[in-house]
């Protein structure tokens, strides 16, 4: 039987609000000190985080992160995600701290806590090649692939915005069902940004594309994930 562990012990601002935030994502803290310096221990089932208190520590510009191996993601991301909400009064996808987005088949999501720490929570069966099957062939294919890696993987939604604008803006590169799943894909980035006017704007131009019965049902699943996500933010439309 394999005995040995790895603990993450990563920084933060203070001791009480860290606990607080774990508090709401299930982890109970299991050891605490004040002197001589400010320590905490916490666990959810067998995840076990360690913090300590370092001062200056600014969160929008830290870059400390681990890995957190589960058996599966969506379920998971839904009860971080609701118990934030009512913390916080909406989903907090932006600043700091916040939860990445998840879309149906999402293998990953990340939580940034109130010191800047990244927890990714990756699926235990997540496929090496993201899924994708062979590799993409048009051009459109190939940057929806790319931007949702870019979404999913780096947390780079400026990054996933450029790729889709960039592909978006040529012509005859791709099918319509191709290039409503890629509109669909940037309006999903225009709220995350809180361009609301912009992602509907695109929205009401995949209504007006050529598409067959099956492409349009193919779009719902992405069309829903956007309104659940303006509905999460409690934006407006304006």
């Amino acid at each position: 039987m394999e005995r040995d562990a790895c603990i993450p012990l990563l920084p933060c601002t203070a001791i009480e609000p860290t606990v607080a935030f774990y508090g709401l994502l299930g982890f109970e803290m299991t050891y605490q000190q004040r002197v001589p310096n400010p320590y905490v221990a916490t666990r959810r089932g067998g995840a076990h985080l360690h913090f300590f208190g370092l001062k200056g520590l600014e969160p929008k510009t830290a870059f400390s992160s681990c890995l957190v191996i589960v058996d599966e993601v969506e379920t998971l991301h839904e009860t971080f995600a609701q118990a934030l909400r009512g913390a916080y009064g909406k989903t907090p996808v932006r600043g700091v701290p916040r939860i990445t987005r998840m879309r149906k088949g999402q293998t990953r999501f990340t939580v940034v806590d109130p010191s800047g720490n990244s927890l990714m929570f990756v699926r235990r069966d997540e496929p090496q090649n993201d899924g994708e099957g062979s590799g993409p062939v048009s051009v459109l294919a190939k940057a929806l692939k790319t931007a949702r890696r870019l979404r999913d993987f780096k947390n780079d939604d400026t990054a996933a915005a450029k790729v889709l604008d960039g592909a978006l803006k040529k012509a005859d590169v791709g099918t319509e069902g191709e290039r409503a799943r890629a509109l669909a894909a940037r309006a999903e980035l225009f709220v995350a940004m809180g361009e609301m006017p912009r992602a509907r704007e695109l929205v009401r131009a995949i209504e007006r594309l050529p598409l067959s019965d099956s492409e349009r049902e193919a779009l719902q699943e992405p069309l829903e994930a956007i309104e659940r996500l303006v509905r999460e933010l409690g934006e407006a439309e304006g």
